[in-house]
C-alpha cells in the first residue's frame, strides 16, 4: 500500500490488533494508500490521532512515527494534501510571563488546527517555540484572517484563570477596522452598535480615527463589549460598512491586502502577578 494513490481529501480509521505493525508509521502504511514520506509528513503537521484503548484515554495527535501501539488503539489519518501544503504565516512572541505568553497572529494564520493539521496554526508555533515543546493552551480566536494580539496560557491552572477573564469581559480588547463609506458623516465620529446578534447581546463602540475620501474607507478604533462571532464584522456590515477585505461578509469590499481587522491592544489585571497588564502592537507593525 505504499503508492500515492492521487487521494486529495480522505479519512481512514482502524483500530490496532494483534499482528499488526507495532510501529505507527508502518501501521498507517498497512491500510492508508500514500507513501510513508507523505505519512510522515501528515504525522509531523498534525493529521494523525491516537486514541488508546480503555475508557479513560482522550484522543491526541500522533506526531512520533516509532510509536509503539497496543491492542484496542485507535489511529485516524485525516489526510487533504491542500491544507498540509499550506504555509505556515510566522508569529511573533512580544512578550512572555511564564503563566502565559502574548503573540502577534499575523492574517492567514489560524489560532489553532483542526483535525487535518495543526502546522499553520498559532498554538502550534507556541507549542514549539521552546525545546522541548512547552504545554500551550488557546484562551480566546482571532479569525483566520484578522491580525492582532493573542494570549497563549502555558498551564492548565493560567488558562483557566485567563479564561474567566474573558467570559466575564475584564480584558478591555481594541481594535483597528477599515470600512468602506463615510461612517462620521452617516453616523457621527463615535457611537455604538447594540444590535443583538443570534439572539444574544452584542455591543461594539467605535470612534472614527480619519475618512479616506479617494478610496472613501474609514479607518476606525474600535472596542468590543461582548463576544459574539464575527461580532465586528457583522455590525459594521449591517450598518452598512462592510470591513474592507472581508471575504464573508458585504459586497464590494474585496481588497488585494486581505481582511482589515487587527487586534492592537489587550488590557486586564494579571491574575497572577496582580499588576494592571497592557499589551499593545505599534501601529507600524500592521498589515494595513
Amino acid at each position: 500500500m505504499g503508492s500515492d494513490t492521487p487521494h486529495r481529501s480522505l479519512r481512514l480509521e482502524k483500530i490496532f490488533q494483534e499482528g499488526d505493525p507495532t510501529a505507527a508509521i508502518d501501521f498507517l502504511a498497512s491500510f492508508a494508500p500514500l507513501s510513508k514520506a507523505k505519512l510522515k509528513d501528515a504525522m509531523e503537521k498534525g493529521a494523525v490521532w491516537l486514541r488508546r484503548a480503555g475508557p479513560n484515554h482522550a484522543r491526541r495527535r500522533l506526531r512520533r512515527a516509532k510509536t509503539e501501539l497496543k491492542p484496542g488503539d485507535v489511529v485516524t489519518l485525516y489526510y487533504d494534501e491542500h491544507v498540509l501544503s499550506q504555509p505556515a504565516p510566522q508569529a511573533n512572541r512580544i512578550a512572555d510571563r511564564g503563566f502565559y505568553s502574548v503573540w502577534f497572529k499575523p492574517p492567514g494564520l489560524l489560532a489553532q488546527g483542526t483535525d487535518y493539521g495543526d502546522h499553520a496554526s498559532l498554538l502550534r508555533q507556541a507549542e514549539t517555540s521552546e525545546h522541548p515543546p512547552r504545554p500551550s493552551f488557546l484562551v480566546h480566536r482571532l479569525d483566520r484572517e484578522a491580525a492582532g494580539l493573542m494570549l497563549v496560557a502555558h498551564s492548565s491552572r493560567a488558562a483557566a484563570a485567563l479564561s474567566r477573564l474573558f467570559e466575564k469581559n475584564r480584558i478591555e480588547k481594541e481594535y483597528r477596522v477599515e470600512v468602506i463609506g463615510n461612517v462620521a458623516a452617516a453616523l457621527g465620529p463615535r457611537g455604538e452598535f447594540d444590535a443583538p446578534l443570534d439572539g444574544k447581546p452584542a455591543r461594539t463602540r467605535f470612534e472614527v480615527l480619519r475618512y479616506d475620501t479617494e478610496k472613501n474607507r474609514s479607518l476606525t478604533r474600535v472596542h468590543i463589549l461582548t463576544g459574539r462571532l464575527h461580532q465586528i464584522r457583522r455590525h459594521f456590515t449591517n450598518a452598512g460598512f462592510p470591513v474592507v477585505g472581508d471575504p464573508k461578509y458585504g459586497r464590494g469590499n474585496k481588497d488585494p491586502g486581505g481582511l482589515r481587522l487587527a487586534a492592537v491592544s489587550l488590557t486586564f489585571q494579571c491574575p497572577f502577578q496582580k499588576d494592571q497588564a497592557r499589551f499593545e502592537i505599534a501601529p507600524e507593525r500592521l498589515p494595513f
